[in-house]
């Protein structure tokens, strides 16, 4: 029974992360109608875990039921991008401030770690250095002792990633200089100047916020 549980736990969590990585990817359209077969023969897996794992993706904002009776990946819309960055830009300050408050050397060779990584990554490809991107960003955050604010804080950045998918491929996006505006972010936070790295950090998403709502209007 046990075993038999286990192995219909594993299997809606591979499903629920594979169906996230496909939404947040633009690989499922957003809007697109999510029906029980398709995924099931897309995936591999039985109608259960699929099911389940659509559930849970509700949770995340990345799938809407519909009536009920089905499911659809999430609309898009400048509206919901523009909600989401403000979010962000006052959430992850709040965020940011208490954890360098409670800044220690711990914190700082985690940042240095994750920053490191981040770097690496941007070399070996998209997938990588999203998940090492996000590591470093929530990095940031994760000395503030508020996990409930960090929870939230993690739901936007997935959020804000498929109108990256989305828009970030234009020649204007390339031309920032994107590592540079890390290792400001980093230094300024290493320093623990709270006013300067709250500053860097919501210039560096409204920038990238400026550009992808422009690439919506065209």
């Amino acid at each position: 029974m046990l075993d038999t549980e286990g192995k219909e736990k594993s299997a809606t969590h591979g499903a629920y992360r594979k169906l996230r990585k496909m939404i947040l990817t633009g690989e499922l359209p957003a809007g697109q109608k999510l029906k029980i077969e398709q995924l099931r023969g897309l995936l591999n897996t039985g109608a259960s875990p699929v099911r389940e794992a659509l559930s849970l993706l509700t949770s995340d904002m990345l799938v809407e039921r519909i009536d009920q009776r089905g499911f659809r990946a999430a609309p898009v819309s400048k509206a919901n991008f523009e909600e989401i960055l403000l979010l962000r830009c006052s959430l992850e300050e709040t965020a940011l401030r208490a954890s360098i408050g409670n800044a220690d050397a711990h914190w700082e060779d985690k940042l240095v770690l994750r920053h490191h990584h981040m770097r690496r990554a941007s070399q070996q490809g998209t997938a990588n250095f999203e998940d090492a991107h996000k590591a470093f960003h929530m990095a940031l955050l994760s000395n503030s002792g508020l996990p409930m604010l960090l929870r939230y804080c993690s739901q936007l950045y997935d959020l804000n990633i498929r109108y990256r998918y989305l828009a970030a491929d234009g020649p204007t996006y390339k031309e920032r200089n994107i590592a540079a505006e890390h290792q400001e972010i980093l230094d300024a936070a290493l320093d623990r100047d709270a006013d300067a790295t709250t500053r860097l950090l919501v210039s560096h998403y409204r920038r990238t916020g400026e550009y992808l709502s422009s690439q919506m209007d065209a």
